[in-house]
């Protein structure tokens, strides 16, 4: 396979231009895919073609020159529109960033990806200030997924999850705070990467729930996932969460698969609020893996109310200047939840945030019995666009804040989390492989074998 082609691996790409192949040719193939198919997609709000072309000229003439271009060397990226991007105001899927300065530097992670040889094709869309799991923004318009363009794509990093599963870049940045890298690599069928609490610097992203945000990647391979993943790690002192951890590298260990691994399967609350798809593609994943243990995850249902307690609170004082004085300037979904956050008594967040010291140290508990926990991301496959509830359990409930069901205890406590998609026809549908704090590496190999086995695989959408 060419790396021009749509579907090559950041890998196969970086191999290529090692080898002499032009990094330019790489982006001008980008750039025309997402000319041609974002028309339909929508998942893109700005391109950077002339910063994109001169990345590939300046590889191709460092490789020209004998100079080292780096692991990801002509691989192009494109990150959700909360990143700051220099040069681009950071919109955050809303209205009212549209009137911010420009940002003036790139945030660490794309300067991490760039140092590494990647090259920044353009900026991505997401649900307004990333309060969503549809995929819709009611100003840039839905992201559409690859698969069927009349269905979700998930949020809140919708845009990131069609542009990898559209072939338009093999990685993108989202950020997930109840799931929003997970939820669009369920809806999209590919892979994605909620890395520990900390773990990566989230140092010029546009917050949401500061006590809840991650950053992390979308690919179509492990492999991609664990190089991403790995150059951008690193302490960072203007994230004031940021670990203090030295890197620790995940790609060379994902050949070691599941050997000496005790898998688990999540049971009770994770396996009652599904959809049929859902526990088909559970049970596809536990069979392969041998894994025969339930776990019973205690609480659950309680922390992702606690979650929902915390985030509405702090998102809404984060907003409270712009809800006062822009309020019709909001997605009226987004302003209504922030209002009825501001307005949470005070003695319900102190006994979310208790509750939730308790509901770590028992989850953590359980990694003394197995070392990996295997869940639905996802209820259900793509919901169409539009569509405003789906039955749960015999219950008619609102999709959009119940595509998170399964993402919200867990990101509560900042585990990491590989996503994985499982190809059921006529959609995919994703898995969550969830690890110990700070054991990224264990939740890749898991993966890793799962795709070699061919249980979960990014499927190509015909476009």
């Amino acid at each position: 396979m060419s790396a021009t082609d749509a579907w090559a691996s950041a890998a196969d790409i970086a191999g290529a231009v090692a080898a002499g192949e032009s990094a330019l040719a790489i982006v001008e193939a980008a750039l025309a895919r997402i000319a041609a198919r974002d028309r339909v997609l929508n998942s893109f709000t700005a391109v950077l073609p002339d910063r994109a072309r001169a990345r590939g000229r300046a590889i191709d003439a460092a490789r020209a020159e004998g100079r080292p271009v780096g692991g990801l060397a002509g691989v192009p990226f494109a990150v959700k529109n909360l990143f700051d991007v220099a040069g681009l105001p950071t919109l955050a899927g809303s209205k009212i960033n549209r009137e911010r300065p420009a940002a003036t530097r790139d945030a660490t992670l794309i300067e991490r990806l760039e140092a590494a040889g990647a090259v920044l094709v353009g900026a991505l869309n997401m649900g307004e200030y990333a309060y969503d799991f549809t995929g819709e923004n009611v100003h840039d318009g839905p992201s559409r997924n690859p698969h069927d363009p009349s269905r979700m794509t998930g949020g809140s990093s919708g845009g990131s999850g069609a542009a990898v599963a559209g072939g338009l870049v093999p990685l993108a940045l989202g950020s997930d705070t109840n799931g929003s890298i997970r939820v669009p690599s369920s809806l999209c069928g590919i892979f994605g990467l909620k890395p520990t609490y900390g773990r990566l610097s989230r140092t010029g992203t546009f917050p949401f729930v500061a006590s809840l945000d991650h950053v992390g990647p979308f690919t179509r391979t492990v492999s991609d996932l664990a190089l991403a993943y790995d150059v951008m790690q690193g302490h960072d002192g203007a994230d004031p969460v940021s670990a203090d951890r030295p890197v620790e590298p995940t790609a060379p260990l994902l050949a070691r698969g599941t050997e000496g691994l005790r898998i688990g399967i999540a049971g009770g609350y994770f396996r009652e609020r599904t959809f049929p798809e859902a526990l088909t593609a559970l049970d596809r994943v536990a069979a392969a893996l041998g894994a025969t243990r339930e776990i019973d995850i205690p609480e659950a249902e309680r922390a992702r109310s606690a979650a929902y307690v915390i985030t509405a609170t702090e998102g809404a004082a984060l907003h409270l200047d712009r809800i006062r004085t822009r309020a019709r300037d909001f997605d009226p979904a987004v302003r209504d939840r922030l209002i009825a956050g501001a307005m949470v008594p005070a003695a319900f967040v102190v006994q979310a945030q208790k509750f939730r010291r308790w509901y770590r140290a028992r989850v953590l508990e359980l990694f003394d019995a197995v070392d990996a926990i295997l869940a639905p991301a996802t209820p259900c496959p793509a919901p169409a666009i539009g569509q405003q509830t789906f039955v749960l359990d015999g219950v008619d409930l609102p999709v959009r804040p119940n595509l998170g069901i399964h993402t919200q205890p867990i990101s509560f406590i900042g585990l990491p989390v590989v996503a994985v998609p499982v190809p059921l026809a006529p959609l995919p549908i994703g898995i969550q492989i969830i690890a110990a704090p700070w054991r990224e590496d264990v939740a890749l190999r898991i993966a890793h074998a799962l795709e070699k086995m061919r249980v979960v695989a990014a499927p190509r959408p015909a476009i």
